[in-house]
């Protein structure tokens, strides 16, 4: 009997390799991954803005990193005795403007660098509903659509849908941008799992739709984009509230992992998942709490896992191993 649907995953023509660098882009899904990855030992960068929902804000937020947009001041607005930007995640606000547009100027910096290096850009879109200011929104321009509410009143926003048209045309004129900033660059979209039940069940199954069609147009007319189908492998594949968190909003590890697993299966080249296997093992070691620290067979242990790890970093020199080999050193 079969307890789930299985289906196959279109594998990547230049699959992705650990010396690749990535940059990861949108919903709190975002990150979850980027997290798996940088325990794997990836060169990742995420969400340089904070976490972005829409696709006008992540389209603004790559905008900004391939012109390095300097933010100032007057780019700011205060709430709630802080400092915020409309365009970034609340991780950004301050209690100074100055201590908010350095956050904000430094973060751009690194990802316009990061950005014009990278091999791989996996963009997550959440949700196609945009919260657009008022006229009552503090030192916002009008209509302007918000990354972040920033728990400011109701009345500063209005709400609609984004046609999947309007989508596909922004992420056009975006690839264009990026083809010129950096010529190599492979572009992976999904949809989040992650359900916006706030905004209602039949509302979230709309924006889902508009973002499936947005993003299914945009692969199908171009070579260097692809598509990876988290969203599917959540509601089609597992299908299963025990896959999710008590919220019932945001898959659970153990969806998440699924994912992930599925992700390298599809996504990753096969030398780089023979390192991920020899890593997790020594992430498995690094994390190890012995009973009897000074104990002989201890003191093996730790011998014999410096060993492996330095020969992996002499066949990987690029990766970051540096506390691995000094925990394990200082032991013995």
């Amino acid at each position: 009997m079969k307890f789930h649907l299985e289906f196959d995953i279109k594998k990547l023509d230049h699959p992705i390799q650990l010396q690749n660098k990535l940059l990861l882009i949108g919903s709190c899904f975002t990150e979850n991954i980027g997290e798996k990855l940088r325990k794997h030992k990836f060169q990742v960068l995420e969400n340089p803005h904070g976490i972005l929902f829409n696709p006008v804000s992540v389209v603004q937020a790559l905008t900004d990193y391939i012109s390095c947009k300097s933010y100032s001041n007057s780019d700011l607005f205060h709430l709630n005795e802080a400092w915020h930007s409309w365009n970034h995640h609340s991780r950004f606000s301050g209690l100074s403007e100055e201590e908010s547009v350095s956050k904000i100027n430094q973060s751009i910096i690194h990802a316009h660098d990061f950005l014009a290096k990278s091999d791989f850009l996996i963009i997550t879109l959440g949700s196609a509903w945009l919260y657009t200011l008022t006229e009552k929104a503090s030192n916002g321009n009008l209509h302007a659509v918000a990354s972040n509410n920033h728990k400011a009143p109701s009345n500063w926003f209005e709400k609609r849908l984004m046609p999947a048209d309007k989508m596909v045309d922004i992420f056009e004129e975006l690839i264009l941008k990026l083809q010129v900033f950096n010529p190599s660059l492979q572009i992976l979209f999904t949809i989040s799992p992650v359900r916006h039940l706030r905004e209602g069940l039949v509302e979230n199954n709309r924006s889902k739709a508009v973002l499936i069609q947005a993003v299914h147009q945009l692969v199908d007319s171009k070579k260097h984009i692809n598509y990876f189908p988290a969203y599917e492998l959540v509601m089609d594949d597992l299908r299963d509230y025990r896959f999710y968190a008590e919220d019932l909003v945001h898959p659970n590890y153990q969806a998440t992992q699924y994912v992930f697993e599925k992700l390298v299966d599809a996504c990753m080249d096969e030398n780089t998942k023979k390192f991920m296997k020899e890593i997790a093992d020594i992430n498995l070691a690094f994390q190890h709490k012995p009973f009897n620290p000074n104990s002989e067979k201890h003191q093996h242990f730790l011998k014999s896992y410096f060993a492996k790890t330095k020969t992996l970093k002499s066949n990987y020199p690029f990766i970051d191993v540096e506390a691995e080999l000094a925990y394990f050193e200082k032991g013995f």
